[in-house]
């Protein structure tokens, strides 16, 4: 309901729920013990759609919910990285040195409702990449959640995890402020 109300009044004020500082975006989100197949029915019921590799993720055992967990978000953008080093090894690592720890994967389903694709655009960012273990899907591959903008609707869906995956400069990946 919170996030409903942030987004009511930066429609009308132009108020953000996030800040920007050297190219890296802050804000904060709560879980509140939403399972995966919860969030299947809630962000579908409220127009997202929800990728069919992402419904495998939020199905799977190891997508695991909390309740009352505040959690920090630091998105670094892509356009930190040149193209040939932003890959999912290089984006971990520049991770770590910032002090950043890894998120749990429900944070995706919270940052796809915080933010409408208005909100992401003004980012900068086509993706928001959620840098949680991988889980696998049925294909035994390896996955993250992402939130991402397209003309086709607002979407919650999945990428590959592997540590050589070339990322896009329109990226953001999510880790969480220790």
């Amino acid at each position: 309901m919170l996030s409903l109300i942030k987004r009511f009044f930066w429609h009308l004020f132009g108020k953000r729920s996030w800040r920007e500082k050297n190219s890296v975006i802050y804000f904060t989100v709560t879980s509140d013990g939403t399972t995966g197949e919860e969030w299947i029915k809630r962000l579908e019921k409220g127009g997202y759609n929800v990728g069919f590799y992402a419904k495998q993720l939020l199905n799977s055992k190891d997508f695991r919910p909390t309740k009352g967990v505040v959690t920090k978000v630091a998105v670094l953008k892509g356009m930190l990285f040149t193209d040939s080093d932003r890959t999912t090894k290089n984006i971990r690592s520049e991770a770590n040195k910032r002090k950043l720890t890894t998120p749990n994967a429900e944070v995706a389903c919270l940052i796809r409702e915080m933010f409408t694709d208005k909100e992401i655009k003004v980012m900068g960012l086509v993706w928001i990449v959620v840098m949680h273990e991988p889980i696998k899907d049925s294909d035994g591959d390896l996955n993250l959640l992402l939130v991402h903008r397209d003309d086709d609707g607002r979407w919650l869906s999945t990428c590959y995890g592997s540590p050589d995956c070339q990322w896009n400069q329109v990226s953001g990946f999510a880790g969480v402020v220790s």
